[in-house]
């Protein structure tokens, strides 16, 4: 007997950057070299003293259920956290703790969309967005924004893709995969055409806000478009910036009408997030922030190295990021010369030739590129790029012979 899935999954695929991190596992259990650029995991330990929170809160029994939104302690946390970095307020009743931003973004997903509701989404994207969104029974709609403007969507673009049935914008700054993040003004000019859709929800994923090198200091929509208030979900969490993608804690900001919704949706689902993680990202987020300040220069060096590195090799070409851990490459030229007809094919030849594991950019809706992570030392990631011009220049050789 076949046991028959709902349709509701069967629109949805696998997360490609989960796929390729458990491939590249797979085969080093196999005993292949292989180095994996496809996760997005820093490769920092949690700083010690987040780590020693998470004991203290096992030592103090603080081990049981929670308020579904999360404990008191960690709100107030976050609160401070929202009005010291982003200059935005909050209450209590305005959080929503989560087993990680992912689920905050589901959460909002399912809260706010009916069936056939749109969602506006920019690609390059988060390769979860569409795949939340059909889940919701909503409808992605995808704008592209190329390397030509920087990876980031125009005023022009987001206004024409505005119809009666759009019901929420998803935006990511500094952005995976891309690394790129919109400016002040450029945020101001994208709010502007949306103060006067009052039906629009905006969800902004900030996750990445702490790794950031950008030439002005770090921008959240509400920040510099505070007429979107009521409206708008500011998205964050601890895994990225604290080094605790393990300890599954994300967050948001909201109107708490919407909080409440999306509390709603959890409670039936996961509940609260653990309680010993929700003290550790208490302890992370009021304590000294000078370890989020070593690790994100170690990012910035890795990100200068590899986008000049990428950019030397033949038929690759790769724009500088202001944040994230990513590097994201045009592969057009160099997919050509190896014979590939798409961007995953390029990916297998690297892992099966190159014994390097990275992400086709198609995933991302981004055709022709790749994502390589490079939350890895630096000797990582030089060993990785020796192979990828190994395996380039064998192709190129073949192609002359």
């Amino acid at each position: 007997m076949t046991v028959t899935v709902s349709r509701r999954v069967q629109r949805v695929k696998p997360s490609p950057t989960l796929n390729v991190t458990a491939r590249a596992a797979r085969l080093r259990a196999e005993g292949k070299d292989v180095i994996s650029l496809g996760a997005g995991e820093p490769d920092f330990d949690t700083p010690q003293y987040v780590a020693q929170g998470g004991i203290e809160a096992i030592q103090k029994g603080l081990t049981r259920y929670t308020h579904v939104e999360g404990t008191n302690e960690l709100k107030d946390a976050i609160i401070a956290k929202f009005a010291r970095d982003n200059g935005i307020q909050y209450e209590r009743a305005q959080i929503l703790v989560t087993s990680g931003a992912k689920q905050a973004i589901y959460n909002l997903c399912m809260a706010v969309l009916d069936k056939d509701d749109e969602v506006i989404i920019p690609a390059p994207y988060w390769v979860s967005y569409p795949d939340m969104v059909l889940l919701a029974d909503g409808q992605p709609v995808i704008l592209t924004s190329g390397a030509a403007q920087g990876y980031k969507i125009t005023p022009r673009q987001l206004a024409a893709a505005i119809t009666p049935k759009t019901r929420l914008v998803l935006l990511n700054s500094p952005c995976n995969p891309t690394g790129a993040a919109y400016t002040r003004a450029e945020l101001r000019a994208l709010g502007e055409v949306l103060i006067d859709q009052p039906r629009i929800v905006i969800g902004t994923d900030d996750m990445y806000e702490k790794i950031y090198w950008g030439t002005e200091p770090f921008c959240s929509l509400l920040t510099v478009v505070p007429e979107l208030y009521s409206r708008t979900v500011t998205i964050n969490g601890v895994s990225k910036a604290y080094a605790m993608t393990g300890w599954r804690i994300g967050y948001c900001g909201a109107p708490k009408e919407l909080v409440a919704a999306m509390a709603t949706i959890q409670g039936q689902s996961t509940s609260n997030a653990s309680s010993v993680s929700q003290h550790a990202a208490a302890v992370a987020l009021n304590g000294d922030q000078s370890c989020v300040a070593r690790m994100n220069e170690a990012f910035k060096a890795r990100h200068d190295y590899i986008v000049s590195a990428l950019n030397a090799l033949p038929g690759i070409s790769c724009l500088p990021g202001a944040g994230t851990f990513y590097a994201f490459a045009d592969v057009t030229h160099a997919m050509g010369a190896l014979g590939c007809s798409s961007d995953t094919d390029f990916a297998e030849v690297l892992l099966t030739e190159g014994e390097v594991a990275v992400v086709p950019g198609s995933a991302f809706g981004a055709p022709g590129h790749i994502r390589l992570s490079f939350a890895c030392s630096l000797e990582t990631l030089k060993k990785a790029v020796d192979r990828i011009a190994g395996v380039l220049a064998r192709g190129n050789a073949a192609r002359r012979a």
